[in-house]
Parts: C-alpha cells; sequence; structure tokens
C-alpha cells in the first residue's frame, strides 16, 4: 500500500505537520511494507530544514521526518516553494528531495491514498 501526505501549514504554526507524520509513524509501525512518501509545500518545506532546534519536551519536525526517510520512504519538497523562501538544497536535512508539481502529480496516480494536511 502507498500512501501520499500532502503537508501544507508551517510546522510550528498548527499542529497540522506534527499530527500527519504522527499518522504517518503509525501507518508505518503497523504495516513495515507501506510506503509512505510526504510531500512539503508552501511553508511546510520549514519543517525539513537541517538543524532544527526545539525547546526540551517539545515535539522536533526534523526528528520526525527522520523517522519517516527510514527505508524506502521519502520527504519531498516543492523546488518552487523552496525557492520562494529563500531555501536551497543545503538548507534541507539529509535525505529530503527536492521536487515538482510533476512529480507530485505522478505520486498522486500511483498513490491507493493521499492524505491532505
Amino acid at each position: 500500500m502507498k500512501t501520499l501526505f500532502i503537508l501544507n501549514d508551517a510546522p510550528y504554526g498548527s499542529e497540522k505537520c506534527y499530527n500527519a507524520l504522527r499518522l504517518a509513524h503509525a501507518l508505518l509501525k503497523a504495516d513495515p511494507d507501506h510506503e509512505v512518501t510526504v510531500f512539503l509545500m508552501a511553508d511546510a518545506i520549514v519543517a525539513a530544514r537541517a538543524g532544527q532546534k526545539t525547546p526540551d519536551g517539545y515535539y522536533n519536525m526534523e526528528r520526525m521526518l527522520k523517522r519517516v526517510v527510514l527505508g524506502k520512504n521519502r520527504v519531498l519538497l516543492c523546488g518552487t516553494c523552496m525557492d520562494a523562501r529563500g531555501m536551497s538544497d543545503a538548507d534541507m536535512m539529509k535525505k529530503a528531495e527536492r521536487s515538482t508539481m510533476p512529480e507530485l502529480a505522478e505520486l498522486t496516480l500511483a498513490a491507493d491514498k493521499v492524505l491532505v494536511f
């Protein structure tokens, strides 16, 4: 089974990104063969910025995304959104990838489920 998560909101402005990644982790725990792709758009791209420092006891998006990219799972960032926000490839966490709308379209067609947060 393949699930595509599309995240739009800022990672720390609301808990949408947090809850999406909690669900992604639960899916991967329930079925290790499940394929998860997280596509970050708009302000959600900041979730994949390397070197995030959060207060003790507070969730950290970078760490949560690192748990997703184990195995065949992917974290993709909208390249246009990155450019608009001045984020370069060097700013991304390891294993995250710059992506495009055509790739998102392909992933959407190939997914069994598409969840938008």
